[in-house]
């Protein structure tokens, strides 16, 4: 395959030896270069012979820093879409006229790597694994959902999803790290489900650094799709206090949880987040495990360290239902009567959908239309696409700030950025 560079680094090894944009790369040291993770293993040698369509460049490298050349898309070729189809997809249950992107279902063992996605094995061959074995590709993110052979080819419906131990038992072995995701769906993967899969992962040892559980997520848009029942209170608590025994065994013997709820379970269930010492360095947070004890930390810390203070401009802050006490709570430390904290109903996907990070444009601004927001409205980054200022309803941050004549603040989940911001 041939590749197209479409940028150089300015005084990057790539420009000091004369590589342009334009340059087509056929092969580096002899090997054909077919997408980024082949770019990447083969240009990290000390002495490059690099064949374009027409000339060769001989490199050396002697600090193996990168090459600096960079191409149309991130992996160079097409991302590998899912071959499932599972009962708890949520791009499924997706409603009409959303992005087109967010129809995609990628499932990309290699975006695993560059962007931290969780992808089910489903679509990789024997030779695959070889590959990024030799690699050395230092961490995978795997999304498991059950150990059992026969219920994950049902649960994914796919009849080859059931090699999921005989392929993590082979990346264990290999040096890799794995960190591990299930979304847990009511009579299927819970209850002695779980203990085993639980049981499973755990038995490969320190290989798999994480697990983390998170609730299936259920829309209004699930017409001719496979009946699931949603979380209550009490099947909250049964997972909190399921997992917490396996929690504290498996403390005594690594000397970390190793397995981790999200936040949805304790907030349902009407208990406490756990502390951040809790969660062993969140390990899951890019799975948002774990973001309310850690911005809760981020937050109080900064509050300790702030003696003298004052909310200068009246503002509302933007939250999903779901968040919406503890966000309240956090913000009642400062005891300011400038700051309002409204949650929003998802309208758009169902009401059944809590989360801040599924709220779109059009919910937020139907139901704040007319309302006084003071001078700033305050929106988690977890609404917008990443690295972009745009909703999931495709709609952008400037068309709330025009709707609702008020300018609006983007803010990560930073507890310091967060108090910072609430104080301007």
């Amino acid at each position: 395959m041939a590749v197209k560079i479409s940028a150089v680094i300015p005084k990057s090894v790539a420009d000091k030896n004369k590589l342009k944009t334009g340059d087509i790369i056929c092969k580096i040291n002899g090997t054909e270069v077919n997408d980024y993770l082949d770019y990447m293993y083969l240009s990290a040698n000390e002495k490059l012979e690099i064949e374009l369509s027409d000339r060769s460049i001989l490199i050396k490298n002697p600090d193996y820093e990168p090459l600096g050349a960079e191409f149309d898309t991130l992996l160079i070729d097409n991302p590998r879409s899912c071959r499932n189809k599972c009962i708890f997809c949520f791009i499924d249950q997706l409603p009409p006229n959303m992005r087109e992107t967010c129809y995609f279902k990628d499932d990309d063992y290699r975006l695993s790597f560059l962007q931290g996605n969780y992808v089910t094995l489903t679509n990789m061959s024997d030779e695959d694994i070889d590959r990024i074995i030799k690699y050395n590709i230092p961490r995978i993110n795997v999304s498991v959902h059950t150990t059992n052979p026969e219920l994950r080819c049902k649960m994914l419906n796919n009849r080859f999803a059931g090699r999921i131990m005989e392929q993590m038992k082979r990346f264990s072995g290999s040096g890799m790290q794995i960190n591990c995701q299930i979304v847990l769906c009511p009579g299927y993967n819970d209850g002695a489900e779980l203990d085993r899969t639980i049981g499973d992962i755990y038995s490969l040892g320190d290989a798999v650094e994480s697990l983390s559980i998170v609730p299936v997520g259920l829309s209004d848009f699930r017409d001719n799709l496979t009946e699931i029942l949603p979380f209550d209170k009490e099947s909250s608590l049964a997972v909190i206090r399921q997992v917490s025994e396996w929690q504290k065994k498996i403390k005594e013997e690594r000397g970390i949880n190793f397995v981790y709820l999200a936040d949805e379970f304790y907030i349902g269930a009407g208990e406490e987040i756990p502390s951040w010492e809790e969660y062993d360095g969140f390990p899951q947070i890019e799975n948002g495990v774990g973001l309310c004890a850690s911005l809760k930390e981020e937050f109080e810390d900064a509050l300790s360290k702030c003696k003298d203070f004052d909310v200068v401009s009246p503002k509302t802050v933007v939250t999903g239902v779901l968040a919406y006490d503890f966000i309240k709570d956090l913000i009642s430390k400062l005891d300011s009567d400038k700051i309002s904290v409204m949650p929003i109903t998802n309208n758009f996907f169902g009401k059944k959908i809590t989360v801040s990070g599924l709220v779109t444009a059009t919910d937020i601004i139907s139901q704040l239309k007319g309302k006084d927001l003071g001078k700033y409205l305050l929106i988690p980054s977890s609404m917008l696409r990443h690295d972009d200022d745009v909703f999931l309803d495709n709609l952008s941050i400037s068309d709330v700030e025009r709707e609702l004549d008020t300018e609006v603040v983007v803010v990560s989940n930073d507890g310091d950025e967060f108090f910072d911001t609430l104080l301007k």
